[in-house]
């Protein structure tokens, strides 16, 4: 399967094959989304978006038809419910939808909804911990279509928080020695418009939490600053060429902001966790790539933070450009985890 991340500003695209446990990166790709086709993590403009993924196919030249796409953490409903631990797969499906009333606040048949046996309760032998997972049927359904609109199909419908802690285990072994269970990571997904906070702790499911906040506000900066259009000030920003003073004026604040954003997105994980420090900060999204933003992030909380790249143990494909899959790679840990998922034994 394809791994496909269709955020508010593009559509990234990632093929993985594995061989002998190592994962070889075959094709890659960025589209550029029109402006305002998704909006806060909704699709709006389905058209613009398939046609995008359409271009982003015949691109990146990739034969693979299936895909896997995710929805945010806020479309989503999670709920660890306990079931009798005798139940078979039907009965458990038929058990779980007659109790979901209880857990999700729309009408069933507006629902996609989905479930995974975590495992035995630890309050008793006779039940499982059972994770309940839903989210509106229009979420899911527009993927689909946009999906198919691209020449794709959708095989798989994932979570992004998910996503990316299935890309972290590739860099797990950096930040947590062996035998070491109990290292508490934060990764800070720091988008065009929205900054995501994972925490990954020796609970099942990760924390999540996101924030309107991203990339976009330090284009608006540059733009309003130099009176440039959108695409200008989206450009400059990439390959640089702005006046002396942007590194000051501009540039500074914007990275001070960014840190306020971590500062406050971890000070309620804590306010709502029976923790009350993380280990580690992992920053990515397209917005972790600014120079200097990690050194600066470690400084202000005291806490070691680096940029994510799931890419440092891969090979890759004499068809993908090296040096431009590095320099996205903060920004691929969703299509990354997504991929992953044609890997599931």
């Amino acid at each position: 399967m394809l791994g496909l991340d269709i955020s508010s500003t593009s559509v990234k695209l990632l093929e993985l094959s594995r061989s002998g446990g190592k994962f070889r990166v075959e094709s890659y790709g960025v589209e550029p989304l029109p402006g305002n086709a998704v909006v806060e993590k909704n699709i709006a403009d389905t058209e613009g978006v398939g046609e995008a993924i359409e271009r982003l196919i015949g691109r990146t030249k990739t034969k693979v038809k299936n895909a896997a796409v995710a929805v945010a953490g806020s479309a989503v409903i999670t709920k660890t419910i306990e079931m009798p631990a005798n139940l078979n797969e039907n009965e458990l499906d038929a058990q779980i939808r007659i109790e979901a009333n209880q857990y999700i606040p729309y009408p069933l048949d507006e629902v996609a909804l989905d479930f995974e046996v975590q495992g035995p309760s630890p309050r008793s032998e006779e039940q499982n911990e059972v994770l309940l997972v839903a989210c509106r049927k229009e979420n899911v359904e527009m993927r689909q279509e946009v999906l198919e609109i691209g020449g794709l199909k959708a095989k798989v419908v994932d979570i992004e928080a998910n996503c990316i802690q299935r890309a972290f285990g590739l860099i797990r072994e950096q930040f947590v020695m062996e035998g070491e269970v109990d290292k508490i990571i934060a990764i800070v997904d720091i988008g065009a418009t929205m900054t995501t906070l994972s925490v990954l702790t020796d609970a099942s499911a990760p924390y999540t939490r996101e924030q309107l906040f991203g990339g976009k506000q330090l284009t608006e900066d540059i733009q309003r600053r130099y009176s440039l259009s959108v695409d200008e000030a989206g450009l400059a920003k990439k390959q640089g060429g702005l006046p002396d003073d942007y590194e000051a004026e501009v540039l500074q604040p914007f990275k001070e902001s960014v840190v306020q954003q971590v500062t406050r997105s971890l000070q309620f994980f804590y306010s709502s966790s029976a923790y009350d420090y993380v280990d580690h900060i992992i920053l990515a999204g397209g917005t972790a790539s600014i120079e200097g933003l990690a050194e600066l992030v470690a400084e202000k909380l005291g806490v070691p933070a680096t940029i994510a790249n799931p890419f440092g143990e891969m090979a890759f494909s004499s068809r993908v450009d090296e040096k431009n899959l590095t320099n996205d790679a903060p920004a691929l840990m969703i299509a990354c985890g997504l991929a992953m998922r044609s890997f599931d034994e």
